[in-house]
């Protein structure tokens, strides 16, 4: 097993401590993972962020990517503040209708139904490497359609970091070959 570094010890200590679990929620029998009071406390979310960041860097701490990309709304929180601190740019993935000018649009299967994401045509450029951050990996449907609108921009996808893994869903064997960190998987 591989050597956990100083920055992931220290992010899953903080989702251990300030990760709430809130039963039967959204619905009965569902488990939500409020993750309100590690964006609320400092020190936790600085060391998600800094983890998180870390798969953008190579060996010697410089960024490999030029965009982080975040999937609608939680991903949002995450991915800007990685983009920051890999002083690249931030790429929102919207749900559909939700960017106001020409889109790639990429529909997918869920549980009850399908959902569409959309990425603005011009957000990444050709050649570019891009780093998708979420707060969730669990079925890997929204990981694979947000890989799926990269690759139609021309962009490409590096790997997939997330706070969380719902492991029992099996989210990787939908992502296929791109690299998945996650900061603990449940």
């Amino acid at each position: 097993m591989p050597e956990t570094s100083p920055a992931t010890a220290r992010a899953t200590e903080a989702l251990q401590r300030l990760v709430v679990d809130v039963p039967d929620f959204p619905e009965p029998g569902i488990v939500f993972k409020d993750i309100s009071p590690l964006l609320a406390d400092h020190d936790g979310f600085v060391a998600v962020i800094e983890a998180l960041a870390s798969h953008g860097r190579d060996g010697a701490g410089a960024p490999v990517v030029d965009k982080v990309i975040g999937m609608e709304a939680r991903g949002f929180i995450l991915a800007a503040p990685v983009a920051l601190s890999l002083r690249c740019g931030f790429v929102p993935v919207r749900k559909a209708g939700k960017l106001p000018r020409e889109t790639h649009a990429v529909s997918y299967a869920l549980e009850y139904g399908e959902a569409t994401l959309e990425l603005h045509r011009d957000a990444i450029e050709p050649g570019e490497r891009v780093l998708l951050v979420d707060d969730v990996l669990a079925t890997g449907g929204t990981v694979r359609a947000t890989a799926e609108l990269v690759e139609r921009c021309g962009g490409v996808p590096v790997g997939v970091a997330v706070l969380m893994e719902l492991g029992f869903l099996d989210g990787r064997s939908l992502v296929g070959d791109l690299p998945v960190t996650s900061l603990m998987t449940v």
